[in-house]
């Protein structure tokens, strides 16, 4: 009889879990988007090149009832055209207003007015999650989208902010099931609450293989609400050691650009993105493009002068000159441009 009572019992707790999650999911779908982008990406070689245009798949969740969504700064980086679809189907055009790469986060903003009001997301203190809790995702996996995940927190990472204005990083790992089109998408505790915005998975084949990172909460609304850092445009790779001289850059370290939206800061500065694809050690990058040597006076050639280059970039507003000096073709140019108007 007492074995019967423990099933039972368990039975019963299971039905409620699951029960609270079915309500929870309710309750925070319509806050959760599609987001669907096209990135302009140029391929061939000489008299050859072809300009064409990639879509791409990500999620997000509004933070306002103006239009704000968060999502993962690499959804929307280098991303020449934005729309989002709600859950009622309803699709409206955005563009970035902020983004913070290192963090992978970031803020766009609705275009033009939804034609029904916004359900807004609740925000908690990421600094109260624990190990062991109950999480759940709700995001576009694969496209298909609002499609929920659960699972617990399995770990928590960060690195702490340093004297040079290098804004801390800081992550929450989770066995919830994130795929491609669900980054972006946020983490929920079990009170509905956002805690983190799904960011990237670690797999030896491409496919989830039970640990995600999420960035958290806390870091994402200090970086996105608070410190409104200047949104690029530039989808870059830090290139330093023997590939530097591979690609016979004039100094120890630079950063290679990979892609450039339009009318954004790289694009005002005239910086050219890569066209050749290139595995090298494993990383798959585009080669051909602009390498950035420095931005001001400071030369990108560590992390410590990386986080002094972002530091200068936060203090910017619109109309601001910027110069920076590059690599193209074997030869260093300077250029310059002023921030322009988001």
């Amino acid at each position: 009889m007492k074995n019967i009572t423990i099933v039972l019992g368990f039975f019963w707790a299971t039905l409620g879990v699951a029960q609270n999650i079915s309500e929870l999911y309710d309750q925070a779908n319509e806050s959760v988007v599609l987001i669907k982008t096209l990135q302009p990406e140029i391929f061939g070689q000489g008299q050859m090149k072809t300009m064409v245009t990639l879509e791409g798949l990500g999620s997000g969740f509004v933070v306002s009832k103006e239009g704000d969504i968060m999502t993962a700064s690499h959804i929307v980086q280098s991303a020449a055209l934005i729309r989002v679809v709600f859950s009622d189907g309803e699709e409206v055009s955005a563009k970035v207003l902020y983004s913070y790469p290192m963090a992978d986060v970031a803020l766009i903003r609705l275009t033009e007015p939804k034609s029904t009001p916004l359900s807004v997301v609740t925000m908690a203190d990421s600094d109260k999650v624990k190990i062991g809790d109950q999480v759940f995702v709700i995001g576009s996996p694969f496209g298909l989208g609002h499609s929920l995940s659960v699972g617990y927190v399995s770990g928590k990472y960060s690195r702490k902010q340093v004297s040079i204005g290098f804004m801390k990083t800081e992550f929450i790992q989770t066995d919830a099931a994130v795929n491609e089109g669900s980054s972006g998408g946020p983490l929920f505790n079990m009170k509905g609450e956002v805690i983190g915005i799904a960011s990237f998975i670690l797999s030896h084949s491409e496919g989830f293989q039970g640990i995600s990172f999420a960035a958290t909460s806390n870091v994402a609304q200090e970086l996105l609400c608070e410190g409104h850092p200047i949104w690029t445009g530039i989808d870059a790779y830090f290139v330093s050691g023997p590939l530097a001289e591979i690609l016979n850059m004039p100094q120890s370290a630079g950063v290679l650009v990979q892609k450039v939206a339009p009318h954004s800061l790289g694009d005002s500065l005239g910086l050219r993105g890569g066209f050749y694809h290139m595995t090298i050690e494993g990383q798959e990058l585009l080669v051909g493009g602009d390498i950035l040597l420095a931005l001001q006076t400071i030369p990108l050639t560590n992390e410590e002068n990386l986080g002094k280059a972002w530091s200068f970039l936060k203090g910017l507003k619109t109309g601001d000159s910027i110069k920076s000096t590059i690599l193209r073709k074997g030869k260093v140019m300077k250029v310059s441009a002023r921030i322009p108007k988001r």
